[in-house]
């Protein structure tokens, strides 16, 4: 684990606590039992992914590694744009104080649209999903890096529980077994170093052939082009996570729209 990603879990570890001493805590569980059922987002991303690319659209205004991207990007326009674009789901980053994101963008973005929604976070207590679930998330992040194997399988039979699906985020082949390991289909492949936080998609296109056809395998950070997406697809990926790219665009419906214009066929080993 990195210094950044160790001071974010620490802090995170805190906030949970201070969490779990508030009285809306208590009500979690009720209001969960009287949500609907969710939207289905790793059903959504089957279904694309079967017919071209299914894109994860990612809502944040800043990152650790980035500094500021978007500093008055409100979800209730950018959600809305992603949809028009044809984003399949959307991931919005919650975390205060590396990411200028609150919980509040999740539930906007949430009801401007009719995608299903990640709540990205760095989920390290079950009451953390519950409260993503009780606010309308259809899905969450667990990152192997700060978790290990039997934190890990607490927390995505917690998510599984209140009927959300688990994006888990790898970044290394040892991760990738352990996310075998686990029930959730969807595998991550970041193509970050935590370690010196640069970007290298050669990262995802050796990783990707690790993850069997039976998962929905997703490219994650430094896409940025329709030959992006096409690289990581001749590598195994048929889903994308794309969040700085697009919160970087004037026209971000065209912006997103144009990245998915060009499939790569499912038939292409066969072509030519």
């Amino acid at each position: 684990m990195t210094d950044v990603l160790k001071a974010i879990i620490r802090d995170k570890i805190d906030a949970v606590k201070a969490l779990k001493a508030t009285s809306e805590s208590r009500e979690f569980s009720a209001r969960i039992a009287d949500m609907p059922p969710t939207r289905g987002f790793a059903a959504a991303l089957q279904k694309a992914s079967a017919q071209g690319y299914g894109l994860i659209a990612e809502f944040k205004r800043a990152s650790p590694s980035r500094g500021v991207i978007n500093a008055h990007a409100k979800p209730e326009t950018i959600a809305p744009s992603y949809e028009a674009g044809g984003a399949t789901c959307l991931s919005v980053l919650t975390d205060e104080t590396y990411f200028h994101g609150h919980l509040e963008d999740m539930i906007t973005a949430r009801a401007a649209t009719m995608l299903p929604v990640l709540r990205k976070d760095f989920t390290v207590d079950p009451i953390q999903i519950f409260e993503a679930r009780a606010h309308g998330a259809d899905a969450i992040l667990l990152i192997l890096s700060a978790l290990d194997d039997s934190q890990a399988n607490e927390l995505e039979d917690a998510a599984l529980s209140c009927g959300l699906d688990v994006l888990i985020e790898t970044h290394d082949a040892e991760e990738i077994e352990r996310a075998l390991n686990l029930r959730s289909p969807m595998i991550g492949i970041n193509n970050r170093n935590l370690r010196t936080m640069t970007t290298d998609l050669a990262t995802g296109e050796t990783l990707m052939r690790g993850i069997p056809s039976d998962r929905i395998a997703i490219a994650e950070s430094g896409l940025r082009s329709g030959d992006d997406l096409a690289r990581m697809a001749r590598a195994g990926a048929r889903c994308f996570l794309i969040g700085e790219f697009l919160m970087e665009q004037d026209d971000i419906a065209m912006a997103t729209s144009t990245l998915l214009s060009n499939p790569l066929p499912a038939n292409w080993e066969d072509m030519g």
